[in-house]
């Protein structure tokens, strides 16, 4: 019996990041959502010196700092050896790993879905700690499965939380300022009320 493919291997990364047919994101609307979070973090007074991306994938977002923030430190991660063999990423994960250094800027998409609760509560405590300014995070909820979600771009074998767990766990330690874009508690900025969701 041949061996399983491994979950986060060649065919995982070739249909959900390569296939223009089957992918979710590619090149442009990750430019789009990165200028969308950049601009947001200027306007809100926000300084972007390092960067670090959570299961970094394709490195779409490391390649459009490269291009577009050059002077921005920018580190990628992932838990796949096979993405971080071929997109050059540090393999790491999330819910185990802690950098010594601190970022302005975490950005997680995509990844939280498929680890286990006690590992998704780690890794959330895990970025709390690192990050010192914004964090970035999109994660398919279950409502989200069931109301939003293209299933045929959409991996669907994933732990299908409520957002309210989600919201819980953030708000331990970030302020919610919406579209995804949350702010550490102990963070400088202050913002208005109605800028916070």
């Amino acid at each position: 019996m041949p061996d399983a493919p491994a979950p986060f291997g060649a065919e995982y990364f070739d249909r959900f990041y390569e296939s223009k047919v089957t992918r979710v994101y590619g090149e442009r609307e990750i430019a789009r959502l990165a200028r969308g979070v950049t601009g947001m973090i200027g306007w809100l007074g926000g300084d972007l010196h390092a960067v670090l991306d959570v299961g970094a994938g394709s490195g779409l977002w490391r390649d459009w700092f490269a291009a577009h923030k050059k002077g921005v430190h920018y580190r990628s991660t992932d838990v796949s050896a096979y993405a971080c063999e071929r997109y050059k990423h540090e393999q790491r994960d999330i819910a185990r790993w802690r950098a010594r250094e601190r970022f302005d800027l975490v950005v997680c998409q995509g990844v939280l879905q498929y680890l286990p609760t006690a590992d998704a509560e780690r890794a959330l405590e895990n970025m709390a700690v690192m990050c010192r300014g914004f964090l970035y995070l999109e994660v398919v909820t279950a409502r989200d499965l069931r109301e939003a979600c293209d299933t045929t771009r959409t991996d669907i074998a994933v732990h299908a939380r409520p957002g309210s767990w989600y919201r819980a766990q953030l708000a331990k330690h970030f302020t919610t300022l919406g579209c995804g874009l949350h702010y550490k508690k102990d963070g400088p900025l202050v913002f208005y009320e109605l800028e916070q969701s």
